[in-house]
C-alpha cells in the first residue's frame, strides 16, 4: 500500500456526484517520475456542456495531453470535475479555456494542452485547442505543437 496516496479522497469509495462545476473537486498525486518528461493522454468520448444562449446539449469528444511536473491529475476527480459541466452553459471556446486553466493550476504541468472536438450544430463543428508550457522548452514545445495543429508551419 503506497503511503503518499492520503490525499485522494474521491479514489476507492462511493462519491456523490456533483452536477455543478466545481474546480475543487480535481484532486492530484506524486508523479514518481519528475526528472522524465513523458506524456499522458486522457479521452472523455462523453463530454457534454450546455449552449448558454439557447440550453441545448453541446456533445464533445475532449482530449488532455500533459508532461506532468510534480504532479498527476487523478482521473476519477477529473470524470467528476468534467461532470460538472452538464449543466453549465458556456460556448465550447469558453469550456476549453476554462478546462485548462483549472487543469494548469491543479497540476502545474511542464506543458498541457486541452481540444473539444464538438458535433456539428446547424452544420458546423467547433474544435477548440489551447497549449501551453512553463520555461523555454515547454514553450517552445507549445508553440511548435499548436502550429502544427492549425497547420501553420
Amino acid at each position: 500500500m503506497r503511503n503518499d496516496l492520503e490525499n485522494l479522497g474521491a479514489l476507492g469509495r462511493q462519491v456523490r456526484v456533483k452536477c455543478e462545476y466545481d474546480p475543487s473537486l480535481l484532486e492530484t498525486f506524486a508523479n514518481r517520475h519528475p526528472g522524465r518528461d513523458y506524456w499522458v493522454t486522457l479521452t472523455c468520448g462523453e463530454f457534454t456542456t450546455l449552449c448558454p444562449k439557447t440550453g441545448q446539449p453541446d456533445f464533445a469528444e475532449l482530449t488532455i495531453r500533459y508532461i506532468p511536473g510534480k504532479t498527476l491529475v487523478e482521473s476519477k476527480t477529473l470524470k467528476l470535475y468534467l461532470f460538472g459541466f452538464r449543466n453549465r452553459g458556456d460556448f465550447h471556446e469558453d469550456v476549453v479555456n476554462t478546462i485548462y486553466n483549472d487543469l494548469a493550476k491543479a497540476m502545474k504541468p511542464k506543458y498541457l494542452e486541452v481540444t473539444g472536438k464538438f458535433a456539428s450544430r446547424g452544420g458546423i463543428s467547433i474544435d477548440p485547442f489551447v497549449n501551453g508550457g512553463e520555461g523555454a522548452k515547454y514553450k517552445r514545445l507549445a508553440q511548435e505543437r499548436f502550429a502544427a495543429w492549425h497547420g501553420v508551419r
